[in-house]
Formats: structure tokens, C-alpha cells, sequence
């Protein structure tokens, strides 16, 4: 890409962890499992867990909060609420107006996208596009998801995954055509849809007692078959990302990968060329946190100082649809 023109900036980062923490040591009295085997299989040793009575969009303000405060930017002057989750707090209306009314954000226009733990490439790419057409001059746009409350914790091969978090970055407007964010990249495969799903409470199998008996309301996931796509896949989104922003691999500083597997993160690594040094990896603290996983890595990178001035950062993520994509983001 060359010559000056508008571009999205990340202007501040924000993100949220419960309080409650569930050990690997806490699941061996809950399902037959071990400590060793899940940190083995997974890289995870524990993860958050969203108390009772509180709902997403509780999640999702606090990390609005603070990366608004991160911007410099009131809620007041936001044009756009973006939230990436597949664990709204009603079925309608959309969780982003719930947090758009916490935060009193009253000129903004808000809604959620839905790619589950490609969310939040999803819902940066789209508040990108906004930005860049001129239609807004800023945003932001938050990953949030509380997958405890989809799990039954019982099944040992998927409560141990997954944890609760939110994430958020605002985006502003560039007109000197340098730096922010170079290139995104989407896809899905929808041939892959019940390979990780929830079975009931939409429209198709709503809410009935036998749903409930049946546990259908709960993850239903095919471990090998997404380990198997989501390394080859995200290796081919970045790629593309890459190509499309005119980087090459080595000029990336650092990889934010999706924080589903350390497994998955190792391997993604090996294919792109890459040393682990460059990879943020937290998966070990929260598991995966769908939407949120890769704002929170973000977040956690730049208050670490891993991120400076004119670095080139690689996203990436892969979840339920499937859906995956990538970004290219230059600080």
C-alpha cells in the first residue's frame, strides 16, 4: 500500500478477568482429569470464571473503560460500539447496546458480531472498514465472551478449555496514510458448523425442558478435527494478511495468535517461521476466552512494553463456523 491515505489507528487498549479462578487442580475433584493431562494436551493451567449474576456486557464495560481511558477519548464522543461475542446477554437486544448504555454513550450506533472466537478480527475489521470509507472517525470495539456459562463441566474433553474475559481496543482516523492497521483478512467454512456448536437455544431447537436434560444448551466439540483446521488454516489467513499489507514475515516484532492451545500456538509458529520469543502466549493463565482472546493478548502485550513505536503486529484467530481471520497492525 503506498501513498497518504484515511486509516484506522488503535488508540487504546483495554481488558477484563474475572476474579474467580478454576485450577486444573479444581477440575480433578469436578471430572476425570489431571493437571498433567491438561497442561500436556493444552498449555492451560487455569483460567476466569464470570460470577453469578453478572452478565457480559459487565465484562466488556470495564475493559471499554479502560482502554477509552487508555485513547484519551470519552464515551460520549464514540461514534461506534462494536462487540465481537457469542455469549450476549439476551438474545436481543444486542449486548453492545447494553454496554453502549453503560457507558452512556449516546451518539454512538452499536451492534454485535457473532464469529465466535474469530470475533474480534471480525468486528475490528468491520469498524476498519467504517473508518476508512470516512463514514465515522472513530470506534471501538470490544471482544467479550463468557463461555463457563455454554459449558457443561461435566465433559471433561471441553470444560477445561475455556474461560471468561474482554478485550477492547478504540480505533481512531489517520489521514497520513502511515502506520495502523495495513490489511485484514476473513474467512469461513460453514461445511465445518457442527464440528463445534451449541445445539439448542436458537431458533431451529428452542429452550425446552429436554434441551436442558440433554445438556444441548452446553459446547459440542470435534477436538481433532478443529486442532487439524485451525493450524493450517490461520498459517494461510496471516499469509494472506501479510501479502495484502506488503510485510514479510520477518519484519513482524510480534504474533498475537488466538489463545485457544498451546499446541496450536507452537505449531502456527513453527509453519509461519517464527520464534516463540515473537509469539504472545497466555493461554496458560485464562484458557481460551473465545472473543476475547486476542484483545486481551494486545492488551497484556503493550502494558508489558512488548509492543513499540513503529512495530508490525501479526492477529490472528480461528473458531467456531469455522470463521478465522487475520490483521496486520502497525503502532
Amino acid at each position: 500500500m503506498s501513498g497518504a491515505q484515511r486509516r484506522s489507528v488503535i488508540l487504546g487498549t483495554g481488558s477484563e478477568l474475572p476474579a474467580k479462578v478454576v485450577t486444573n487442580g479444581d477440575l480433578e475433584k469436578m471430572v476425570d482429569t489431571s493437571d498433567e493431562w491438561i497442561t500436556v494436551r493444552t498449555g492451560i493451567k487455569e483460567r476466569r470464571v464470570l460470577e453469578e449474576g453478572k452478565g457480559n456486557a459487565d465484562m466488556a464495560y470495564h475493559a471499554a473503560k479502560r482502554a477509552l481511558d487508555d485513547a484519551g477519548i470519552k464515551a460520549k464522543d464514540l461514534d461506534a460500539i462494536i462487540m465481537a461475542t457469542c455469549t450476549a446477554d439476551y438474545l436481543m437486544p444486542s449486548s453492545a447496546c447494553v454496554l453502549e448504555d453503560m457507558l452512556e454513550a449516546r451518539k454512538a450506533f452499536s451492534f454485535d458480531v457473532n464469529a465466535a472466537c474469530s470475533g474480534f478480527l471480525n468486528a475490528l475489521s468491520v469498524a476498519d472498514s467504517f473508518i476508512r470509507t470516512g463514514q465515522i472517525g472513530n470506534a471501538l470495539v470490544v471482544g467479550s465472551d463468557a463461555l463457563s456459562r455454554l459449558l457443561n463441566w461435566q465433559d471433561r474433553t471441553t470444560c477445561i478449555l475455556f474461560g471468561d474475559g474482554a478485550g477492547a481496543v478504540v480505533l481512531g482516523a489517520s489521514e497520513n496514510g502511515h502506520g495502523g492497521i495495513l490489511s485484514t483478512k476473513l474467512r469461513t467454512d460453514g461445511s465445518y458448523a457442527k464440528t463445534l456448536y451449541v445445539p439448542a437455544g436458537g431458533s431451529l431447537k428452542p429452550a425446552r425442558l429436554e434441551t436442558v436434560r440433554n445438556n444441548e444448551h452446553t459446547i459440542t466439540m470435534n477436538g481433532k478435527e478443529v486442532f487439524k483446521v485451525a493450524v493450517r488454516s490461520m498459517e494461510e489467513i496471516s499469509r494472506q494478511a501479510l501479502e495484502e499489507a506488503g510485510v514479510k514475515i520477518e519484519q513482524v516484532s510480534l504474533v498475537i495468535p488466538h489463545q485457544a492451545n498451546r499446541r496450536i500456538i507452537v505449531a502456527l509458529a513453527d509453519r509461519l517461521g517464527i520464534s516463540m520469543d515473537k509469539v504472545v502466549v497466555n493461554v496458560e493463565k485464562y484458557g481460551n476466552t473465545s472473543a476475547a482472546s486476542v484483545p486481551v493478548a494486545l492488551d497484556e502485550a503493550r502494558r508489558q512494553g512488548r509492543i513499540h513505536k513503529g512495530d508490525i503486529v501479526l492477529l490472528n484467530a480461528f473458531g467456531a463456523g469455522f470463521a478465522w481471520g487475520a490483521a496486520v497492525v502497525q503502532f
